[in-house]
């Protein structure tokens, strides 16, 4: 295949994921969320492995920073090891959410495939918990992470780097939709 019909193809799944699926809905529902999250002092706790990890640590600083919403995540090596040591990887981040949540908090929980059984285990804690989970996922619309979430944002691609940017658009168009802008100074 030529570069040219590739980045056609590569573009337009884009297209497809970003203006053929309205999330209207959901991204009003999360900034409603998220001003809740303000209003009662509470946080926002992001949560994700490999990109979606990133993802997770460029959106609680946004967050905080920009949109004046306080927001952790757990990318701390020491955190991630020592949780995953003693509790085992599939429960490191329920652990971590059950030691570093209040009531009040909104868990936001990123995978790609839904699939990630660390996920899986934290949205399942996090709803025992009375918290409120939003979850971005992609691949099969039946995923068992978008089972547990109360706002569920879905990419209809199998393809990781689609699924995962599309995620990251949809979690700054939140933050911008929360500052009011989506050109403001960032300092």
């Amino acid at each position: 295949m030529d570069d040219q019909v590739f980045l056609k193809q590569y573009f337009e799944r884009y297209r497809q994921g970003l203006f053929e699926t309205d999330v209207t809905e959901q991204l009003i529902a999360f900034r409603d969320c998220a001003l809740e999250v303000k209003k009662r002092g509470s946080k926002l706790i992001f949560a994700g492995n490999g990109a979606s990890a990133a993802i997770s640590s460029h959106c609680a600083v946004d967050y905080t920073k920009q949109a004046q919403v306080r927001a952790i995540n757990f990318n701390e090596a020491d955190l991630i090891t020592c949780f995953a040591n003693d509790y085992g990887y599939e429960h490191w981040v329920a652990k971590a959410i059950e030691h570093y949540s209040d009531p009040g908090d909104v868990v936001v929980l990123i995978s790609s495939s839904g699939r990630s059984p660390n996920m899986v285990r934290a949205a399942e804690y996090s709803r025992q918990a009375g918290h409120i989970v939003v979850t971005f996922t992609g691949q099969a619309p039946d995923n068992p992470l978008k089972a547990l979430g109360d706002i569920n944002f879905w990419v209809d691609s199998k393809a990781y780097n689609i699924v995962e940017s599309i995620h990251q658009i949809w979690l700054l168009t939140i933050c911008d939709m929360l500052v009011g802008d989506a050109e403001y100074s960032v300092s």
